[in-house]
């Protein structure tokens, strides 16, 4: 089987798919759609796949804007994900993908307008998508039907004319390196945590859960502050 790396050279994005599928656990339109962004963007950067070396200096970053299969995507097929720190995820609800060369912060966004394709959905998709997976209603034959709809789908979607994207030369500000921090230990729980995300109650280090703190989270519908509760 061919690397990622070798897959996205040369621009195979059915390749890209095989490993996409492996990587999300089904193949749908918008993680094609990531692709197909990502493809697109990388082309009018003139960047590749994130190397070996890229990947530990951070050197290309993709920022996305909503939380979808779509980022799942751009993670495949760029090389960039929130593990390397070369993925910047703004809760901003939009299918879009922004690719930046670290070394100079020029970049480009592709952003890919739901109600222009849903003329690549053949008759009856819509409907059957929301039967199956927002209602969790579809019977057994309903979910196959939809999955062998979603793979035509997303067949499509890997080869979208660059005319239904909206691409744009940007200049991203300059984004800070991913800093390498010391860990404390709770006093409470006795967990490592980050130095960064301790506070200290009484001259000791607590973890935000053992100190009854407030935290972020990313969910479904996007960033939520999660309740205060302790260890």
């Amino acid at each position: 089987m061919l690397t990622l790396n070798r897959l996205v050279a040369e621009g195979n994005a059915e390749g890209i798919l095989e490993y996409a599928r492996e990587f999300h656990g089904h193949v749908c339109p918008y993680l094609a759609l990531g692709i197909r962004a990502s493809l697109i963007a990388m082309e009018e950067l003139g960047v590749g796949r994130l190397d070996h070396s890229s990947s530990v200096d951070e050197s290309l970053l993709a920022i996305v804007e909503i939380n979808s299969c779509f980022t799942d995507g751009v993670q495949v097929a760029t090389g960039c994900t929130l593990g390397n720190n070369s993925l910047i995820y703004l809760d901003l609800g939009k299918t879009a993908l922004t690719l930046v060369k670290r070394s100079t912060w020029e970049g480009v966004r592709v952003y890919a307008d739901a109600e222009r394709l849903r003329k690549y959905y053949p008759p009856g998709t819509t409907e059957l998508f929301n039967r199956v997976v927002r209602e969790r209603k579809g019977s057994e034959e309903e979910r196959k039907r939809l999955w062998e709809l979603w793979e035509e789908v997303a067949k499509a979607m890997l080869h979208l004319p660059r005319d239904e994207f909206k691409i744009k030369r940007v200049r991203v500000p300059p984004i800070e390196q991913a800093p390498i921090v010391e860990s404390v230990r709770c006093a409470k729980c006795g967990e490592l945590v980050m130095e960064t995300r301790a506070v200290h109650v009484n001259g000791e280090p607590l973890c935000l859960r053992c100190a009854g703190e407030a935290y972020l989270a990313v969910v479904g519908r996007g960033i939520v502050e999660i309740e205060r509760r302790g260890c």
